[in-house]
């Protein structure tokens, strides 16, 4: 073998050789292209997935915030309407007729006056007279104050055992109290 056919052998072997590298190289890199490619897919497909999340997660947060502002102004308006019934039923007390404001008065002090307790009535009681005259007054022993109270309607009774506020205020307070939630569930 000549030098010429030892150089060409060389280069052949070269070229192969060369042209194998490249080809492991072109399938190498072919391969780390299609891996980043794939997981750059699994990226844009769980960047996706969190984005949704997160939408939905906005979108559930802002409803519940708008149904509670929602249940905030209904339940202010139901309060602002009830307010207003015990507005008037105050003012229907402090216009009741003789009659009724008597026989409600009497009806107080059997149920809540105690032995010997001092009556103190509003200032706008026009009917201290009329009172002094029930039975309970003298069964009980109950004594009238020449005092009177700063309420609007009503009285304050004053004994050894305790005080008892039973103003028009005080008793539709204990009313709305006792009846707000079956008012409201009659009413709304």
């Amino acid at each position: 073998m000549g030098t010429q056919q030892i150089v060409e052998r060389i280069l052949e072997d070269a070229s192969l050789e060369s042209a194998a590298i490249l080809k492991q190289a072109e399938e190498k890199s072919a391969k780390l292209l299609a891996d980043a490619s794939a997981r750059a897919q699994q990226i844009r497909i769980d960047t996706e997935k969190e984005v949704a999340e997160k939408r939905q997660s906005i979108l559930e947060k802002r409803a519940a915030a708008a149904r509670l502002e929602c249940s905030k102004l209904v339940l202010k308006e139901k309060r602002r309407v009830i307010d207003a019934i015990y507005d008037e039923a105050h003012s229907r007390l402090l216009e009741l007729s003789k009659e009724n404001c008597l026989q409600l008065t009497e009806s107080l002090l059997e149920q809540y006056a105690e032995a010997g307790d001092e009556i103190f009535f509003s200032k706008n009681f026009a009917y201290v007279s009329e009172v002094q005259a029930f039975p309970v007054v003298q069964t009980k022993g109950l004594m009238i104050s020449s005092e009177r109270a700063d309420i609007a309607g009503g009285m304050l009774l004053k004994g050894k055992v305790s005080d008892k506020d039973l103003s028009y205020a005080a008793l539709l307070s204990a009313d709305r109290a006792e009846n707000e939630a079956q008012l409201a569930a009659d009413i709304f």
